[in-house]
């Protein structure tokens, strides 16, 4: 906001001096990230600015740790290409592997999350349901309680549920086993995580919701189901797309939960990342560090947009 042209002598050294601790606090929020990026870059494997990478020297920056997570965990060999290097990747390649885990996941994980929240969102935007304010702080408690404490509570908890589960043994055949240490599992867990952000956001775009809408609906002779698709959910969209965006983030960037409940075949990338900071230092976990970075502000990005287009509809300027 601009300073008006009236303003007193203290009222503009209060604006130069607010504007100055907001770029201390943003400075020191993306700081880290700040940091990161340029090391990812590094041709040693350091994580610590050298001398070359101080002085700007080309010989000091490298991709060479972003080519490595294509090769780790595989046998090939670095500066090959073709079908067969592109197929070892596909199958073999460690963090390939734990990045098609945290896509299949986060999908499902987003998708159960989004139908129940958004379920659960209409019903707590009615005032006329009873023990409403109670519900509602259960249903958010995921968000505020911390994770260590829930990761343990569904680590007993799924420890003690038994399911049937398609298990590989020279055929497809169905074993009963435990939910915990299965993707159903580590789906549900993260599921539970993101459910608090899809019935806040949808909650707060069923607050300007215009009842009147579904009134007029039904004096037109639509049903339940024609007027919750045709005329409410298009307008509650973008608020639901935005609750998906924050619940995918949520189980994407989750390691505590996948720590307590997932088995070796559900690594996912935060958990190699934990696993890469125990075992074996790398830069690779910069590179990774840096496209998460990169996603997550594509993501931050497409929910400011639906935003700015749910303010659009409701008749509210986007500022």
């Amino acid at each position: 906001m601009a300073l008006p042209t009236y303003a007193d002598p203290i009222e503009r050294i209060w604006h130069y001096v607010y504007l100055t601790l907001c770029g201390a606090i943003f400075l020191f929020l993306i700081a880290p990230i700040l940091i990161v990026m340029p090391l990812s870059f590094n041709a040693e494997p350091y994580f610590t600015f050298t001398e070359k990478m101080l002085a700007f020297d080309p010989e000091g920056y490298s991709t060479r740790w972003y080519q490595s997570l294509l090769t780790f965990g595989t046998e090939i060999e670095e500066g090959t290409r073709g079908g067969a290097f592109w197929s070892a990747v596909w199958a073999d390649a460690t963090w390939v592997k734990v990045a098609k885990n945290s896509i299949i996941i986060g999908f499902f994980a987003t998708i159960l999350a989004t139908v129940l929240g958004t379920i659960a969102a209409l019903g707590l935007a009615r005032s006329e349901m009873p023990y409403r304010r109670l519900i509602m702080a259960i249903m958010i408690s995921p968000m505020i309680v911390p994770i260590i404490i829930s990761a343990t509570g569904m680590f007993f908890f799924y420890s003690s549920v038994w399911i049937p589960y398609p298990a590989f043994d020279g055929g497809l055949h169905m074993e009963w086993t435990r939910l915990q240490g299965t993707y159903i599992g580590v789906i549900m867990a993260h599921a539970v995580l993101g459910i608090p952000f899809v019935i806040i956001t949808v909650t707060a775009t069923m607050v300007g919701f215009d009842q009147s809408l579904i009134r007029a609906a039904a004096s037109l002779g639509a049903d339940a189901r024609t007027t919750f698709f045709r005329v409410v959910m298009p307008l509650i969209l973008p608020g639901v797309i935005s609750g998906a965006l924050f619940a995918f983030v949520t189980s994407f960037d989750e390691v505590i939960a996948v720590l307590f409940i997932a088995d070796f075949d559900q690594q996912t990338i935060p958990r190699q990342m934990w696993n890469g900071i125990r075992e074996q230092i790398s830069p690779a976990i910069l590179a990774v560090a840096t496209i998460l970075v990169i996603l997550s502000i594509c993501l931050l990005t497409t929910v400011e947009l639906l935003r700015r287009r749910s303010e659009r509809l409701r008749g509210v300027s986007p500022r």
